[in-house]
């Protein structure tokens, strides 16, 4: 799928007096702003609600990889998404640049998972063989430690260095440049943001939806809900099961340092403004707190694979939150109660911008996900419950 400037050239039609909106996107972060620019490209009036000062934002404590190596090793559709996303993001992001008139930083250089054992060098190597054995093209190959090096002459390795992993279709980006470029553009094409709304409840009405907001209400005929964590108390009270978790992630970032690493890796890249960021725990805690203790382990592992790392200064270390459907795989959801009704939810929102805003964006808009999305439907947790 292209993206095409002559998006921005449409008709816009106007709504029934008594409706606000042809869709109301609850949550601002990347998931709720890449499909409200997607159809506000569409020329679909949309307004989007972002939630509390306080409230846990994925989107603003985000690595900021375009990662497709992995996604997906026990899911062959959410591994055919992720890849279909990575092929649109080039056209996705130079739109979005230009819509917008805002820098967005990214490159795809492919990317590395380093391994610090043979161990870990052979656990790389069988997710990389199961994920091409369920139909991936062989996009992803093991890379020795003579040849890692050769990739990387400004590092010196670390002598735990086995190899690593190396996708050609992996990349990187500034997520907050990201977002901040969403909205802008989302605004530009006549669409709404209101800041500090969170929303109390949906119900629904003859021809749509009520959205209670703090101060008000609005009304739509569609209304898609992609409010992270906060997702499921809002869409369950109207049937639309979303079973997910959370998982706490701390990320360290250094100084600016002259450039070493020309290809983001899982865990460690260096961004367009020479910051390396380090990353991440994976916690099953629920807050946002920081602890010296992963900064230690995440700083280990980092000068592990750079010693001179070791001599870099921290500036920052921040946690966040994941958002995890149960199985890790997306969830696009349509209500059959309530038509209009939609939601969504994924771990992979950056990765995921431009097929959110090219294929499922329209999608919901149009009133319907294709059958070709049914392997992320919310029915599939019915189906492993059952069985």
């Amino acid at each position: 799928m292209t993206f095409y400037l002559s998006a921005l050239i449409v008709t816009r039609k106007k709504g029934r007096n008594d409706l606000d909106a042809d869709v109301i996107i609850i949550g601002a972060g990347v998931v709720g702003a890449a499909l409200a620019y997607g159809m506000a490209l569409k020329g679909k009036r949309v307004i989007v609600l972002d939630g509390a000062d306080r409230d846990p934002r994925a989107a603003r404590a985000n690595f900021g990889l375009v990662w497709v190596q992995g996604k997906g090793s026990d899911a062959p559709a959410y591994s055919t998404l992720t890849r279909q996303s990575s092929d649109l993001w080039p056209a996705f992001r130079d739109e979005l640049s230009t819509v917008a008139a805002d820098r967005v930083d990214y490159e795809r250089p492919g990317g590395l998972v380093y391994c610090l054992s043979e161990t870990e060098y052979a656990n790389r190597a069988a997710i990389n063989e199961r994920t091409h054995n369920q139909g991936a093209q062989a996009d992803t190959e093991m890379i020795e430690r003579g040849a890692l090096e050769r990739m990387l002459p400004a590092v010196g390795l670390g002598p735990d260095v086995v190899g690593a992993s190396y996708c050609k279709l992996d990349g990187h980006v500034n997520p907050l440049q990201l977002l901040a470029a969403l909205h802008r553009a989302i605004m530009l094409l006549g669409g709404k943001i209101e800041f500090r709304s969170p929303v109390k409840a949906i119900s629904p009405v003859s021809g749509g939806f009520r959205v209670i907001v703090l101060h008000g209400e609005l009304q739509a005929p569609r209304v898609v809900v992609a409010a992270g964590l906060a997702t499921p108390a809002l869409t369950e009270p109207l049937g639309l099961a979303m079973p997910m978790k959370s998982e706490r992630g701390q990320i360290l970032v250094t100084e600016r340092i002259a450039p070493i690493l020309p290809f983001p890796g899982s865990g460690l890249r260096q961004s367009a403004d020479g910051t390396v960021m380090i990353g991440a725990t994976n916690e099953k805690i629920a807050d946002t707190s920081v602890t010296a203790a992963s900064a230690t382990k995440l700083a280990q592992r980092a000068t592990r694979i750079i010693p001179a790392l070791g001599s870099a200064r921290l500036v920052r270390q921040w946690a966040g939150l994941r958002v995890l459907p149960l199985d890790k795989t997306p969830i696009y959801a349509e209500s059959t109660d309530y038509p209009g009704l939609f939601a969504a939810a994924c771990h992979s929102g950056v990765t995921l911008a431009a097929v959110h805003t090219a294929v499922i964006a329209p999608a919901m808009a149009g009133g319907h996900l294709p059958e070709d999305l049914a392997a992320f439907s919310n029915g599939r947790f019915n189906v492993q419950k059952c069985a």
